[in-house]
């Protein structure tokens, strides 16, 4: 019972630093990356459509993403959705058949701003897995009576042992993520 709260936490924190990451590589920094357009929805046939259904993402040099469309009408409704997303920073040029996104350099204020931005984004993943443990405690608590005082105590021990490697390993990515960043 015990070991089963205990793998349903960690199972569930496995996906908090997922998604930390995933959360984390939709930051620009002063490269072009593929993962930037991961959340940039367009308008296609009047439905919102993740970009990366619509077109196939390649980044030649390294800033600057070619974005091809399967589907050459869907070219002008992709290059406005790009145009309006001002986390990007890049303005798309159409040649017809496909658009190349040119990304800026970063300026030291807009780096500074991106930090604090992935700082909130890990303080945010960080709550997620101490709700997980809090989940999990509770869960623990309620088997009081079924099982003894003392094994629960040691599942508690062991909960914040995993809960403190997760915490850990979202401190890490912020790190290199505030490094990239932070990269001239």
């Amino acid at each position: 019972m015990i070991a089963d709260v205990l793998s349903d936490a960690t199972d569930r924190m496995k996906k908090a630093i997922e998604a930390a990451t995933n959360d984390f590589n939709t930051v620009r920094t002063g490269r072009a990356n593929p993962l930037l357009f991961q959340r940039v929805m367009v308008d296609y046939y009047g439905s919102p459509t993740p970009l990366a259904q619509l077109a196939s993402l390649n980044n030649p040099e390294a800033r600057t993403i070619v974005i091809t469309p399967y589907d050459k009408s869907a070219l002008k409704e992709i290059e406005k959705a790009i145009a309006s997303n001002p986390n990007l920073g890049g303005s798309p040029q159409n040649d017809g058949n496909l658009i190349r996104v040119t990304i800026p350099e970063l300026t030291e204020d807009r780096r500074k701003e991106f930090v604090k931005i992935v700082r909130g984004k890990g303080e945010d993943s960080k709550v997620s897995v101490r709700n997980i443990r809090r989940k999990a405690k509770d869960d623990l608590d309620a088997l009081k009576g079924e099982v003894s005082d003392d094994e629960i105590a040691r599942g508690e021990k062991e909960l914040e042992s995993i809960t403190k490697v997760y915490v850990d390993q979202i401190d890490d990515l912020l790190k290199r993520k505030e490094a990239e960043l932070l990269e001239v």
